[in-house]
């Protein structure tokens, strides 16, 4: 091969790569974007005006400590409120993300109640999994393991999940439905499915999305099986990278270029062999019979009207079958609530955590 044809394939690597890396993350779907224009989109949203462009993005830490999972990989646990809190909050983050997904819920609660931040294994600064533990029933023991470790015998316990992070709160109470009537007080699933996920068309016309399907988990199985090349050559498309993370994870066309360019590092910093090894699961979740467990205590569901991932329709499905649910919907946002419309989960979140506490306890957390 010569030098050109070098080059030649190496920018194309790039491009399919750093697409894959951020389709991967929030989709495995193609999206129309052109690369011939991704400077100039990247440009035209770098200079509209961005009040988030000073957050301490991936700055705000806890109390740092590990918790060793049942099968030995050690998971990263972070402790911040506090510690005399009568509620703590346990926080599960989605798919190839990682806890400071959760930016703004940790600034705005960190001195009302005490949270627990945690990466999902082979995410963030957890450990590396092995393939086959690379599951959502995995996730569920993980969250057992954190809870046991880092939550007070008889404290009352919410927990939060985000994508990914609510099917591992199903998982949990799937395996160990006696948590949710001994120390679980409330639950909130955001953007988050129980099920039927292999049915998504993720924004594309039915017709092209039914021929994606297939091809998505054998394609990133190519990846993962290349991971130290391919990870090496993500990097090469970020542009466009941002373009197809902006337009898959997010539906408010004035979101903060800060916020996507963060997203769009976490999913970059999560190896695409990570990503292959978890995509079957999530096409395959189906633990809609957990949600008679979780409905034995107060549920805020929050959904995005323009999830392209979960649609709103999941969440109207979860909520209709909890009998002590609360359902919001925002009808334009997509699939990263928590940084996308922080406040308003971060209310949802302040509702529940009052629903659960005793009147004289609500005054206190005020």
């Amino acid at each position: 091969m010569d030098v050109t044809n070098k080059r030649t394939v190496g920018r194309t690597l790039g491009r399919t790569v750093g697409i894959a890396g951020a389709v991967a993350g929030v989709g495995a779907a193609g999206v129309g974007a052109a690369v011939g224009l991704r400077r100039l989109a990247v440009g035209r949203v770098g200079l509209r005006p961005d009040p988030d462009a000073g957050e301490p993005f991936g700055r705000l830490r806890g109390r740092a400590r590990t918790v060793e999972a049942a099968d030995g990989v050690p998971l990263h646990v972070e402790v911040d409120g506090p510690d005399d809190a009568p509620v703590t909050v346990v926080f599960c983050h989605g798919y190839t993300l990682n806890q400071d997904s959760w930016h703004y819920q940790r600034r705005d609660l960190r001195e009302r109640v005490r949270m627990v931040f945690f990466d999902q294994r082979s995410h963030g600064r957890s450990g590396r999994s092995a393939p086959d533990r690379a599951t959502i029933e995995q996730t569920g023991e993980d969250l057992r393991a954190v809870l046991a470790e880092t939550v007070r015998p008889g404290e009352r316990v919410v927990l939060a999940g985000h994508s990914m992070g609510g099917m591992s709160i199903m998982a949990l109470a799937a395996g160990h439905p006696a948590l949710f009537t001994e120390r679980v007080a409330g639950v909130a699933l955001v953007n988050t499915s129980c099920g039927d996920l292999a049915e998504l068309t993720l924004g594309l016309p039915l017709v092209l999305a039914k021929l994606v399907r297939p091809l998505a988990p054998r394609t990133l199985r190519g990846l993962g099986r290349r991971a130290e090349l391919v990870d090496r050559a993500r990097g090469l498309g970020a542009d466009l990278a941002f373009v197809v993370t902006r337009r898959m994870a997010f539906a408010d066309k004035h979101v903060s270029p800060t916020v996507v360019g963060f997203l769009e590092q976490m999913i970059t910093a999560t190896p695409i062999d990570v990503i292959a090894e978890f995509y079957p699961e999530l096409v395959g979740h189906d633990r809609a019979a957990a949600l008679e467990v979780i409905g034995k205590v107060p549920v805020l569901v929050l959904a995005g009207g323009r999830d392209r991932l979960t649609p709103a329709e999941h969440g109207r499905r979860i909520a209709a079958a909890l009998p002590d649910a609360e359902l919001v919907e925002v009808a334009e946002a997509g699939h990263v609530l928590p940084l996308e419309y922080p406040g308003v989960v971060t209310g949802g979140l302040r509702r529940l955590v009052d629903r659960v506490l005793p009147d004289d306890e609500q005054e206190r957390t005020a």
